[in-house]
């Protein structure tokens, strides 16, 4: 059943969700070559808690993790490591925070050093794809309508759109209905209604979309090793339009990227 939201709780949501948009701006500065994964769920943790929140990921479902870091060919739930970022790679970093009794919870894949034009077109393609499925959480659409529209763009490039892993809905449990497919049939799915609140999260890989989970029990990667990427945003169905609760623009400022792609999704431009 999706529990819809009242705008207070819509509120609330918003600042949980900024607690890990800060959290993710402040690490875009740290993530570089020869950092390891577990510095990176260090301050992560520390920040969070600084922040009168607590760490959305650890502990759920036996996590042992502030951070989940998914490196190159590692789809999703990659567990930090000591082992050093090298130039080239990416990471995608899934970062939760709970605050006022609610979840925030989204992803950025980023560039460690320079990498590869493949790659920064694999990024650039999934990342445009979230805000293409944003587009179309509204009124009167249904989550088939929101994964057509994101599997459509994505495969057009030659792109896999991960199955087994789906975005979902959010509020005071992680997971909350409905679950929210990167990929699906227009006109099919439960209807959109006033007040839910979503994490969309397209995963995308550079070959296959088939995955397989490694021996740790949490690392999901490409079966083909290739590369795969991850953004996902926190959004709430206010006035029969997508409203962004999550933003990049933390990131944004720390890497000096200039940036206008969430302007749409915000009734008001977001102010640092």
């Amino acid at each position: 059943m999706i529990i819809q939201k009242t705008r207070d709780e819509i509120e609330l949501m918003r600042q949980s969700a900024l607690v890990v948009s800060r959290t993710l701006g402040m690490l875009a500065k740290e993530v570089k070559p020869g950092v390891t994964t577990n510095k990176l769920n260090k301050m992560a943790e520390e920040y969070i808690r600084s922040q009168d929140a607590i760490p959305g990921f650890l502990g759920l479902y036996d996590c042992p993790s502030t951070l989940l870091t998914s490196i190159n060919d590692a789809v999703v739930h990659g567990l930090p490591t000591d082992v050093p970022l090298k130039e080239g790679d990416i990471v995608a970093i899934d970062c939760g925070a709970i605050k006022n009794g609610f979840y925030g919870d989204h992803a950025y894949t980023f560039e460690v050093g320079e990498v590869s034009s493949e790659i920064k077109k694999l990024l650039k393609i999934t990342k445009e794809s979230l805000y293409i499925g944003i587009r179309e959480f509204k009124a009167g659409n249904r989550v088939g309508d929101v994964g057509f529209a994101i599997q459509d763009y994505c495969e057009a490039q030659g792109y896999g759109v991960v199955r087994e892993l789906v975005g979902h809905g959010l509020g005071r449990k992680m997971h909350e209905d409905p679950e929210m497919p990167n990929y699906g049939r227009r006109g099919r799915g439960k209807k959109f209604i006033e007040g839910m609140t979503i994490a969309l999260e397209p995963m995308i890989n550079m070959g296959t979309h088939k995955v397989k989970q490694l021996k740790d029990g949490w690392t999901i990667v490409t079966q083909d090793g290739q590369p795969s990427a991850h953004f996902e945003h926190n959004i709430a169905l206010l006035n029969g339009k997508p409203e962004l609760l999550s933003t990049f623009a933390y990131i944004y400022d720390a890497l000096g990227i200039v940036s206008d792609e969430e302007n749409e999704f915000r009734e008001k431009e977001f102010v640092l």
